[in-house]
């Protein structure tokens, strides 16, 4: 698994528009067909090990929690923090206090090198 920042350090600043203060991280650039959804996991909430059907991203947008690969060691993310696992890719996640995840799947996944 590769772990990845969408945090606004790692943004751009907007200049166009008249904009103040104001930053874009780019996710990613779909290719292929994408399903975009978000994951709820309520405090002691944990999404049991199974394989990645296709590359998925994984960003923790509020909260905080873990995930894991096979291996069951635990890696902390928090807000503006994310995972990309890859087609098989056994993984779990969890928090012991309640995320919210934007999840992104596809057949082709390119994120930037945030990390």
């Amino acid at each position: 698994m590769e772990i990845y920042k969408f945090t606004i350090d790692v943004g751009k600043t907007i200049d166009n528009y008249n904009s103040i203060s104001a930053f874009y991280t780019k996710i990613m650039q779909t290719v292929e067909p994408t399903n975009i959804g978000l994951i709820y996991i309520e405090p002691g909430g944990v999404v049991g090990l199974h394989e990645a059907p296709v590359p998925q991203l994984f960003v923790v947008i509020q909260g905080e929690g873990w995930v894991s690969g096979d291996d069951s060691k635990k890696v902390a993310l928090k807000h503006g923090e994310g995972v990309l696992w890859q087609t098989g890719q056994a993984h779990a996640s969890g928090s012991d206090t309640g995320l919210t995840a934007l999840v992104i799947q596809s057949k082709q996944i390119e994120v930037p090198a945030n990390k």
